[in-house]
C-alpha cells in the first residue's frame, strides 16, 4: 500500500475520534495519526497480500490453465465416445 494512502487513512481515523481534539491542539491529533499509521502498517504487514501486478499475472496463468483443461476434457470426451462406439461395434 502506498505511503500516502496509509497516511490518508490514518488521518481519517484520527479525525473520526470523538471529542473536541482542537482543545488539545494538533499534537494529540498528530500522535493519534502516527499511532493509527503504525497500527495499520503492522496489520497490513501480517496479511498475505499481493500487488495488483502479481494478481493479474496469476489470473492470466489461471485463465490459460482453465483453457487447457477445457481442451483436455473435450479430447477425453471424444476419446471416450470413440471407445464406446468401438466397443458397441464389437
Amino acid at each position: 500500500m502506498k505511503k500516502n494512502t496509509l497516511d490518508e487513512l490514518a488521518g481519517k481515523l484520527a479525525d473520526a475520534v470523538p471529542g473536541d481534539l482542537h482543545d488539545f491542539g494538533n499534537d494529540l491529533r498528530n500522535d493519534l495519526q502516527n499511532n493509527f499509521r503504525g497500527l495499520l502498517a503492522a496489520g497490513l504487514e501480517k496479511m498475505d497480500l499481493v500487488t495488483r501486478e502479481e494478481f493479474d499475472v496469476q489470473r492470466k496463468v489461471l485463465e490459460r490453465t482453465r483453457d487447457k483443461l477445457d481442451r483436455l476434457e473435450a479430447q477425453l470426451a471424444e476419446l471416450q465416445a470413440r471407445a464406446n462406439a468401438s466397443a458397441a461395434d464389437d
